[in-house]
């Protein structure tokens, strides 16, 4: 019977895949108003940060003395939302979003390596599929390896990469907190995309159009937001069905660039794409237990 205990964290889910699914378009459009990527991530997660350390500052009391796995754990989750968002906004969508869902295959890589957990049937066969996926999607007739083709998509593969580092890590910290987790989230990607801005010279704006500067604000509360509302799909959902439902995240991402940027999907992407997708699909009989995904 769908009850209301199991409609909740199902809608949880598909509002984190919606999220993530539209999240470069607002970033376009900041682009195109002159503030850049780095830029734009700096003040929306900023302010995120600054709402979290509002909100839960009766849990800054559990920052361990030793924080070497949280600081691992903020490096890492923020260079995969810092690096996602670049990737958006510079790449095609649709490619970009196939390249960050490799991240079962780093997944099952990194937890042998550093879990020591072993790798199943289930598990080579992810493998293989989102090998063979990447390869199909990426291969060019006579560009040599098939390599991501820019910078956007050496960005989004990285940051599925680092998705999965980040998850391996907060496995291995259960001590830790959904709340100080959040925090480390928001710093880290706060303190990259300080880094980015310097590097790309971007000054912060002194005078906003009411719009942009309302755009920043919505797209700052959907960032503080979606974290709790994940976790809490993520936490009353199987691990199975909570990744299917995240597949979401494709089919709106390529629903949005092509009905907002007139991005299409060629028969060879789609053809990659269905493999990599169901490797992530497979990736839930891992019984690696719930993941998080950093935002």
């Amino acid at each position: 019977m769908f009850t209301k205990q199991k409609a909740l964290p199902i809608a949880a889910l598909l509002t984190g895949a919606t999220v993530w699914g539209l999240i470069w378009f607002p970033f376009r459009v900041f682009r195109e108003t002159g503030i850049n990527g780095e830029t734009a991530t700096l003040i929306t997660y900023c302010s995120a940060l600054i709402a979290g350390l509002i909100a839960f500052r009766s849990a800054i009391r559990e920052i361990p003395r030793s924080p070497l796995i949280l600081l691992c754990i903020s490096l890492s989750a923020g260079w995969t939302n810092l690096a996602y968002v670049l990737a958006v906004i510079h790449g095609e969508v649709v490619r970009v979003l196939l390249l960050f869902y490799l991240a079962p295959l780093w997944t099952i890589v990194l937890s042998r390596a550093l879990l020591n957990e072993r790798i199943n049937s289930y598990g080579l066969l992810v493998m293989l599929l989102s090998f063979a996926g990447a390869m199909t999607m990426l291969w060019h007739p006579g560009s040599g390896l098939p390599l991501p083709q820019n910078g956007a998509e050496w960005l989004g593969l990285s940051s599925g990469f680092m998705f999965a580092i980040s998850n391996v890590l907060a496995r291995k910290a259960r001590h830790l907190s959904l709340q100080i987790k959040a925090l480390g989230v928001w710093a880290g990607v706060v303190v990259l995309a300080f880094f980015g801005t310097v590097y790309t010279g971007e000054t912060l704006p002194t005078h906003l159009d009411f719009n942009v500067g309302l755009l920043l604000l919505l797209v700052a509360l959907a960032v503080f937001l979606v974290n709790p509302v994940v976790q809490y799909g993520l936490s009353n959902t199987s691990a199975n069905r909570a990744i299917v439902i995240f597949m979401f995240e494709v089919v709106v991402g390529a629903v949005s660039a092509y009905w907002l940027a007139d991005e299409a999907v060629t028969l060879r992407e789609a053809l990659g794409g269905a493999m990599i997708i169901a490797a992530s699909l497979l990736s839930g009989q891992l019984e690696q237990g719930v993941q998080e995904k950093a935002v």
